[in-house]
C-alpha cells in the first residue's frame, strides 16, 4: 500500500487564499450577529411594523416629558409627542428622522423652538404646535420643510411673524393661527401669498380690520378664510384678490364696535359658498349687504346669535337667494315658527333650527319647502310631534331629539314615504301605538334610545319593512315578547341595552332573518333565558352582547342544552361584566356549537378556573378577553383548541406566572396583554413560545429585580420584533432594598456576560486554531501526518496488548516488508531463516487471516512473535501499512523494554528521509539493525548476525551486548 503525499511547498499560495476567504466569513458572521436596535421605547408606544416606515406610528402623548424622546425609531412615520411639558425644540430633537411625515406637538409648554431644529424633518407633511406658548415665529424656524402641507399654530401667544418665515413653504396648503396675538394683517401677508395656500384660520386674534391691499395686490388661490372672533370695524376689499374664495367665516367679530363692510363690487366674493354671520356685531343694513354681496353663489348660512328679529329679517332676505340649500338657526330664542317665517325658503334642502326654545310650529311652517330633505328640531321644547313634519314627501332625515315629546300619535308621521331617518331619542315618550311608524316604508335608522318607553307592543309589527338600524337603548322595556319585532325583516342592528329586561319570551326575535347584531347588555337577564327558543331563525347573526346581565352558573359543569348550540355563524361574543359577581362559573360546553366564533369577551366574570375543554368548541377564535378574573393560574391544553388566536387580555387576573403559555400552541399572538397580575419573574421559554408576538403589555406586576430577570432586561432592550410597551415604567417590588426601583435602573450586568465577549472569544480561538494548523501543515506536514498514524498505533495498542503476551509466542519473528521487497523475502530471507536455521516466521501474504481487519492481524502477528524484522527500503518507508507495523513494534519495544526489534536495511537511505519518522531515527541509533550486503560481498556474515539476534533473550538491552549495535549509520 502507499501512501501519496505532497510534499512542502506545493500550493501554498492556495492555502493561504483560501485562509483569508475564510477569515473574511468570520468577520460577516461577526457583523450578522451584532445586535439591532431593538423595538422598545422607554416613554413611548409604538402602532405598525418596524420595517414599514408608511405605517408606524409613535405615541408618547400624556407622559410628563420634558424633552424629545432620544430612542425614536429613525423610520417613524407618525410621531405624537402632544400633552406633555416639554418646553423647548433643541436642534438635535429630530435628527434622523428623515421619514417622518406627521408630527404632532400640541399641548405642551413650548416656548422656544431653535432655528434649524426642524430642518431635519424634508419629508414632513403635517405639524402641530398647537396650544402652547410660542411667541415669535423667527425667519428660520421652519427651514427645510418644503414638504409641509398643514400647519397648526392656534392656541399659542404668537405676536410677531418674521418677514421670511413662511418663504419656503412652497407645499402650504392650511394655516392656523387661532388664538393668538396678532394684531396687524401685514403680518401674514406672506403667508397669504404662498402659492398653494387654500385655508387660513386666523381668527379669535387683534385683527381691528380686513383690508385687501393689506394681504397682497394680486390675485391669492385662497379657498377659506376664518376671521371670526377678530375685534374687526371694517372689511374692506377694493380689488379682485380673493377670487377662489369659497367659505369666509367673519362669526362674532366687530365686539368693539358696530362692524363695517365695505366690498366695492360684488363680483370680488361671487364664488363665496359658505357663509357664516353668526354673532356679528353689524347694523342690520351692513348685514343686508353682506348678503346681497354673495347672493350669486351662496349655498350654506349660519345665523347662530343674532336674536329672534333679526334673524327672521335676514331669513327672509337670505331665501331668495336662489343658491341657498342650507340654513342654520340656532341659539336665536326662537319660540314660535310661524307661517310666514321661512315662507320664502322654497328651495332650501336642509333646515337647521335646533338648539331653540322652539315650542310651537305653524303647520304650514315647512310647506313651501318642496325640496326640504333634512329638517333638525333637536335640542328644542317641543311636547309633541308638530303637524308641521306631516306631509313632506322629499323629507329624508327627521331629528326631534331632545325634546319633551311624551306621546307618539298614529298620524305624527303621516305620508312621509320618503323619510330614511328618524331620531327621537332623549324625549318622554313612554307608548309605541301600533300604528306610528306604518307610512315609513323607507326608514332605514330609526333611534328611540333614553326614552320611557314600557312596552313594544306591536309598533313593529307594520310599515318598517327597510328599517336597518333600530335603537331602544335607555328605556325601560322588561321583556320582550314572541314576535315582537317579526315585522323588521330587514333590520340588521337591533340595540336594547341599558333597558330592565328580565325576560325573552320563545321567538322574541322571530322574523329577523337579516339580523347581524344584537346588543342586550346592562339588563337583567339570567342564563334560563339565553336559550335556543330564544334566539332561533337569525341566519346572519354575527354578534351578540350579552354583558352586565345576571348570568350566573355556580356549579354546573354541563348545560343541557347549551345556550348557543344553534348559533354556528355567531363571530362576536361578549359576556363581560362591570359589577363585582359575574358568572362565577362558566361551564365546559358553555360555548359548544360556535364554530365561528371570532372574538369572545368574557371580563370581569370572577370566574377562578376554564375547563381544559372550554374552547374545544371554537377553532376560529381570534380574540380572547378574560381580563379581570381571579385565576391565578391556568393550564397550557386551554388553549391548544385554539391556533388561530391573534390578541390575548390576560389583565387583572391574578397570575402568577407565564409559564402556561410554554405549550399553548399560540404561535400566531401577537397582541398579549398581563398587566396588573403578580407576575414576579419572566421564564424565557415563555417568550421563544410566542414567535409572532409583536406587542406585550406587562405593567404594573411585582417584578424581582434580580439576576433571573437579567435575560428579560437584555431582550426587551435588544429584540427588535416585540414591543414592550411601558417598559421604562416596570418597577421592582423585592428584594425590599430595591422595592419601588425601576428595572431598567438595576445594574444586571455582573448576572450575564456580554454576548460580544463569547462572539470574541470563540472567534478569536477559532482564528488562532486556524493559523497554528495552517502554519503546522504547512512547515510540519510530515511530522504532523507521521504523528496522526503514531496515535492511531498508540490506540490499537493500548486496546491490544493486554489480550496478547510473548509468553507461548505462536512464530518467532513477524516479518514486516513492502510488497516491492517481497522478491527478496521469498528467495532469500525465508529459505535461510525457515529452511536452514528453523525459525518459525510469520508472513502476512501466507498467515493473515481473511476477512479480518488488516490492522487487527498485524497487532496479533507482532505480539504472536518473538522478534519483528523489519525489512526496511525506500518504498518501505513510503508504504502506510509498513508504517503501521513498525509503530506498533514500536510500541510494544518501548513499553515492554526488551529485545523486540530487529532492523534490516536492503539499501543506503539517507538521514534527512528518515528524518521525518523520528522514532525511527530513534531506533536505529539505539537499537539492533543489520544491513543487506552490497553485491559481490559475502552474505554469511549476515545470516549469522540475524540467527544471533533471534536467539538473543527477550531481557532488557544492556543485558544484551549484541543490542549495543553490529553495525552504525
Amino acid at each position: 500500500v502507499t501512501l501519496n503525499i505532497t510534499m512542502p511547498g506545493q500550493r501554498c499560495g492556495s492555502t493561504f487564499s483560501q485562509l483569508r476567504l475564510f477569515l473574511c466569513f468570520l468577520m460577516y458572521c461577526w457583523v450578522l450577529a451584532d445586535p439591532v436596535c431593538g423595538y422598545f421605547l422607554k416613554n413611548c408606544t409604538i402602532r405598525g411594523n418596524l420595517s414599514d416606515p408608511s405605517d408606524m406610528i409613535v405615541l408618547c402623548q400624556k407622559r410628563n416629558l420634558e424633552v424629545i424622546p432620544i430612542d425614536i425609531p429613525q423610520n417613524v412615520s407618525v410621531l405624537n409627542v402632544a400633552m406633555n411639558n416639554i418646553s423647548k425644540i433643541g436642534k438635535l430633537d429630530f435628527k434622523g428622522l428623515s421619514n417622518l411625515k406627521n408630527l404632532n406637538m400640541s399641548r405642551n409648554q413650548i416656548s422656544q423652538v431653535d432655528d434649524g431644529s426642524l430642518g431635519h424633518l424634508e419629508a414632513l407633511q403635517e405639524l402641530g404646535l398647537a396650544h402652547n406658548r410660542l411667541t415669535t415665529l423667527s425667519d428660520h424656524m421652519f427651514q427645510g420643510l418644503v414638504n409641509l402641507s398643514l400647519l397648526h399654530l392656534d392656541n399659542n401667544l404668537i405676536s410677531t411673524i418674521g418677514s421670511s418665515s413662511f418663504q419656503l413653504l412652497s407645499s402650504l396648503k392650511t394655516v392656523n393661527l387661532t388664538n393668538n396675538n396678532l394684531y396687524n394683517m401685514k403680518d401674514v401677508q406672506p403667508i397669504v401669498q404662498l402659492p398653494h395656500l387654500q385655508e387660513l384660520y386666523i381668527g379669535s386674534n387683534r385683527f381691528t380690520s380686513f383690508q385687501s391691499q393689506e394681504i397682497s395686490n394680486t390675485s391669492i388661490e385662497l379657498r377659506l378664510l376664518d376671521l371670526s372672533r377678530n375685534p374687526l370695524g371694517i372689511f374692506r376689499i377694493t380689488a379682485d384678490v380673493l377670487p377662489y374664495l369659497e367659505v369666509l367665516d367673519i362669526a362674532y367679530c366687530g365686539q368693539l364696535g358696530r362692524m363695517e363692510w365695505d366690498v366695492l363690487d360684488r363680483s370680488f366674493l361671487s364664488n363665496v359658498k359658505r357663509l357664516n354671520l353668526s354673532g356679528i356685531e353689524m347694523s342690520f343694513e351692513r348685514m343686508v349687504m353682506v348678503l346681497q354681496t354673495v347672493n350669486s353663489s351662496l349655498v350654506h348660512l349660519r345665523l347662530y346669535d343674532i336674536g329672534e328679529e333679526r334673524v327672521k329679517a335676514l331669513t327672509d332676505i337670505a331665501c331668495y337667494i336662489p343658491t341657498l340649500s342650507l340654513l342654520r338657526l340656532h341659539h336665536n330664542n326662537i319660540s314660535v315658527l310661524s307661517k310666514e317665517f321661512l315662507q320664502s325658503c322654497k328651495q332650501l334642502t336642509e333646515m337647521d333650527v335646533c338648539n331653540n326654545n322652539i315650542n310651537q310650529l305653524s303647520e304650514f311652517s315647512f310647506r313651501s319647502m318642496e325640496q326640504l330633505s333634512t329638517l333638525k328640531l333637536g335640542h328644542n321644547s317641543l311636547s309633541s310631534v308638530p303637524n308641521a313634519t306631516r306631509n313632506l314627501p322629499t323629507l329624508k332625515i327627521l331629528d326631534l331629539s331632545f325634546n319633551i315629546i311624551n306621546k307618539l300619535g298614529c298620524s305624527d308621521f303621516a305620508n312621509l314615504t320618503g323619510l330614511t331617518q328618524l331620531f327621537l331619542f332623549h324625549n318622554q315618550i313612554s307608548k309605541l301605538p301600533g300604528c306610528v311608524f306604518q307610512d315609513l316604508k323607507e326608514l332605514r335608522i330609526l333611534k328611540v334610545g333614553s326614552n320611557k318607553i314600557l312596552t313594544l307592543n306591536d309598533a313593529f309589527m307594520r310599515g318598517l319593512y327597510k328599517l336597518e338600524y333600530l335603537s331602544m337603548s335607555y328605556n325601560k322595556l322588561s321583556s320582550i315578547s314572541k314576535g315582537g319585532f317579526k315585522g323588521l325583516a330587514s333590520l340588521k342592528t337591533l340595540l336594547l341595552f341599558d333597558n330592565q329586561i328580565a325576560s325573552l319570551e320563545d321567538g322574541a326575535f322571530e322574523g329577523l332573518v337579516n339580523l347581524t347584531e344584537l346588543r342586550l347588555e346592562s339588563n337583567k337577564i339570567t342564563q334560563i333565558d339565553i336559550r335556543n327558543t330564544v334566539l332561533t331563525g337569525l341566519p346572519r347573526f354575527r354578534t351578540l352582547d350579552i354583558s352586565c346581565n345576571f348570568i350566573t352558573y355556580v356549579n354546573d359543569d354541563q348545560l343541557d342544552p347549551p345556550p348557543f348550540s344553534h348559533l354556528t355563524s355567531l363571530e362576536n361574543l361578549h359576556i363581560h361584566s362591570q359589577r363585582h359577581k359575574g358568572l362565577s362559573h362558566l361551564p365546559s360546553n358553555f360555548l359548544e356549537g360556535l364554530k365561528s366564533l371570532l372574538a369572545f369577551k368574557a371580563g370581569n366574570l370572577n370566574i377562578k378556573d376554564l375547563h381544559p375543554n372550554t374552547f374545544i368548541h371554537t377553532p376560529r377564535l381570534w380574540f380572547l378577553d378574560i381580563s379581570k378574573n381571579a385565576f391565578t393560574a391556568l393550564k397550557p391544553e386551554l388553549f391548544h383548541p385554539t391556533p388561530r388566536l391573534n390578541r390575548m387580555y390576560l389583565s387583572k387576573t391574578r397570575l402568577q406566572s407565564l409559564d402556561f403559555l410554554i405549550g399553548a400552541n399560540l404561535s400566531r399572538v401577537t397582541f398579549l396583554q398581563v398587566s396588573k397580575n403578580d407576575i414576579t419573574v419572566v421564564n424565557e421559554r415563555v417568550l421563544r413560545s410566542l414567535p409572532a408576538l409583536t406587542y406585550l403589555d406587562m405593567q404594573d406586576n411585582a417584578f424581582t429585580c434580580g439576576c433571573s430577570d437579567a435575560w428579560f432586561v437584555h431582550w426587551m432592550e435588544n429584540n427588535n420584533q416585540t414591543q414592550v410597551v411601558g417598559a421604562g415604567e416596570f418597577t421592582c417590588n423585592y428584594p425590599a432594598d430595591l422595592k419601588d426601583t425601576k428595572l431598567l435602573d438595576v445594574e444586571l450586568q455582573f448576572c450575564t456576560v456580554h454576548l460580544g465577549l463569547y462572539y470574541y472569544i470563540s472567534t478569536t480561538c477559532l482564528v488562532l486554531l486556524t493559523l497554528v494548523a495552517s502554519f503546522a501543515y504547512h512547515f510540519l506536514k510530515w511530522q504532523v501526518i507521521y504523528g496522526y498514524y503514531l496515535f492511531l498505533a498508540f490506540l490499537y495498542d493500548t486496546k491490544q496488548r493486554n489480550k496478547l503476551t510473548p509468553h507461548g509466542c505462536q512464530y518467532d519473528a513477524f516479518i514486516s516488508y513492502n510488497a516491492h521487497d517481497e522478491p527478496w523475502a521469498l528467495r532469500e530471507l525465508l529459505p535461510e531463516l525457515e529452511g536452514e536455521q528453523g525459525w518459525k516466521l510469520c508472513l502476512h501474504h501466507r498467515d493473515f487471516q481473511p476477512g479480518k481487519p488488516i490492522i487487527d492481524n498485524i497487532m496479533e502477528g507482532i505480539y504472536g512473535s518473538r522478534k519483528t524484522i523489519c525489512v526496511i527500503s525506500r518504498r518501505y518507508l513510503e508504504s502506510e501499512w509498513c508504517s503501521r507495523e513498525i509503530q506498533v513494534a514500536s510500541f510494544r519495544l518501548f513499553d515492554e523494554q526488551k529485545d523486540v526489534l530487529i532492523l534490516v536495511f536492503l539499501e543506503e537511505i539517507p538521514t534527512h528521509q528518515l528524518s521525518p519518522y523520528h522514532r525511527m531515527r530513534k531506533l536505529v541509533k539505539r537499537r539492533t539493525y543489520l544491513s543487506w550486503p552490497r553485491a559481490g560481498e559475502q552474505t554469511g556474515v549476515f545470516w549469522q548476525q540475524l540467527r544471533l539476534a533471534l536467539e538473543t533473550k527477550d531481557g532488557p538491552a544492556e543485558e544484551n551486548p549484541i543490542l549495543s549495535g553490529v553495525q552504525a549509520l
